[in-house]
């Protein structure tokens, strides 16, 4: 036979104070929140009573509407974050510095050596291979 468990829930602050009657017996629990004042809840009837034989009606100010819908509002509202800071967007300053090039990461810079002979490189027109040939 399926046994008729009442789970009270009485907000005090932010706790909530919840009492769980049925079979001749009486539990009671604190919690932090609607969400695990629910949570207890289900551990107390488990003391009164198998979960296969009990039918639990949960009541806020002795209304199961009331109760659901607080429960409800807390399930499905979003917790509060912080808005995420974007960085202003980079002046024209930085591309002046780097020639239009994008920052090099640190650590990932070719050595000098080599960056002057790339350098050079561009500087000096390319020679075709038919100069080349003329002037050796």
């Amino acid at each position: 036979m399926t046994e008729p468990i009442t789970a009270s829930y009485v907000q005090e602050d932010d706790d909530w104070k919840i009492t769980v009657s049925g079979s001749g017996k009486e539990l009671t629990g604190r919690a932090p929140g609607i969400i695990a004042a629910r949570d207890r809840a289900d551990q107390l009837v488990e003391k009164l009573s198998p979960p296969e034989h009990s039918t639990v009606v949960h009541l806020l100010n002795g209304s199961a509407l009331e109760f659901t819908a607080a429960y409800m509002t807390a399930r499905l509202t979003l917790p509060e974050i912080e808005p995420l800071e974007v960085p202003p967007p980079a002046n024209g300053k930085a591309k002046e510095k780097t020639g239009g090039k994008p920052p090099v990461p640190q650590g990932k810079e070719l050595p000098k050596a080599v960056d002057e002979a790339k350098s050079k490189e561009k500087s000096e027109p390319a020679k075709t291979p038919a100069k080349a040939a003329q002037t050796s």
